[in-house]
């Protein structure tokens, strides 16, 4: 038997900070093209909704209670996006350096990186791998304002929705989370790898089942 003890040294978490962006947007085939970078991203606000309990009564008691269906979605923000980003916002090219707007948008999945730090070793104890599949980005508002004395660079947003992919052995799922200071090294390695690519191979998108096997050593 083991007493509890609160706040040992090295157990004091905490999360923070948001870096290291990869966009990965959907082909027309349903398979991701090779993911680029994100410059400037600021937050990503994950809002996961539904869940909701109905309790059912019968013989004048609580019988049971039913759940709703639960659905991932997120909000993003960032002081600029990538070109890739414009045909996911509703985007089209009529040529060089000439948009239009109101059109298809394609889906994208997003992969980045935030921060697991504890009272000994501070932002470098690790970080956590998030990474969000199927998303589709609702049209946002774009506020210009004049330069002034206090000027503040223009911040955009996009509320996100998504629609999960496929799992073995689990529902769907539209978002995995990777730790480091829980996954072993040389396969974390072998997933960032395929992540953000090599100088041999071209960063993709993994989904769940093909981590799985990476962390399984298949």
């Amino acid at each position: 038997m083991a007493k509890l003890v609160w706040d040992e040294s090295g157990k004091r978490l905490y999360e923070t900070g948001v870096e290291k962006g990869v966009l990965y947007v959907q082909g027309e085939n349903g398979q991701y093209q090779k993911g680029v970078a994100w410059n400037g991203l600021t937050a990503v606000t994950e809002s996961p909704s539904g869940a909701e309990p109905t309790a059912l009564y019968a013989d004048d008691i609580k019988y049971l209670e039913l759940f709703s269906a639960e659905e991932f979605g997120a909000t993003i923000e960032a002081y600029t996006y990538p070109a890739e980003f414009e045909a996911c916002d509703g985007s089209a090219s009529l040529g060089e350096g000439v948009t239009i707007g109101q059109q298809d948008r394609k889906a994208f999945g997003l992969c980045y990186r935030t921060i697991v730090g504890n009272d000994v070793k501070g932002n470098e104890n690790g970080y956590k791998l998030h990474l969000i599949y199927g998303a589709k980005a609702k049209p946002s508002e774009k506020a210009y304002a004049t330069v002034n004395d206090s000027p503040e660079a223009v911040t955009f947003s996009w509320e996100v929705t998504t629609t999960p992919v496929n799992v073995a052995g689990f529902k769907p799922t539209a978002s995995v989370t990777i730790d480091s200071t829980k996954i072993q090294a040389d396969k974390l390695k072998a997933i960032e790898d395929k992540l953000y690519g090599t100088e041999t191979q071209e960063p993709t998108l993994l989904m769940p089942d093909e981590i799985k096997q990476l962390i399984a050593g298949a």
